[in-house]
């Protein structure tokens, strides 16, 4: 059986289900695992390749990963340090539901825009 017996609701405010969601549901999360789903990498090719996100916010977002169990952070001893980040098995789960997400911002951005717009639009709110 995965999980536990207890039902989980992410409804209930005491649920710590909420934690996890709050977790997946962060934009860097979902960006990272995006970039990780295609392989390991760098910590220099995370930050390369994920345009506007701090040093301070890829190291915490990756940090919290990896105490969830979605991330595995390994370290060479090498001088300077290299380290490099994966999906554990639990992380490649989340591959499927946040890729889709990822894809679907890029596809329907057009569309979101253009509500806003309309939305900004009518000033009368």
């Amino acid at each position: 059986m995965v999980g536990n017996t207890q039902k989980n609701s992410v409804c209930d405010p005491n649920c710590p289900s909420r934690q996890v969601l709050d977790l997946i549901a962060n934009k860097w999360t979902a960006i990272i695992i995006y970039r990780l789903s295609q392989g390991t990498k760098r910590y220099s090719g995370l930050q390369r390749e994920i345009g506007g996100i701090s040093q301070k916010m890829l190291t915490q977002t990756l940090r919290s990963l990896e105490r969830d169990g979605i991330v595995n952070r390994k370290v060479y001893p090498v001088v300077p340090p290299m380290v490099e980040y994966s999906l554990t098995p639990l992380g490649e789960t989340l591959i499927e539901p946040l890729s889709a997400l990822c894809q679907w911002a890029e596809a329907y951005i057009p569309e979101v825009e253009a509500a806003r717009n309309q939305y900004d639009d009518n000033g009368d709110r």
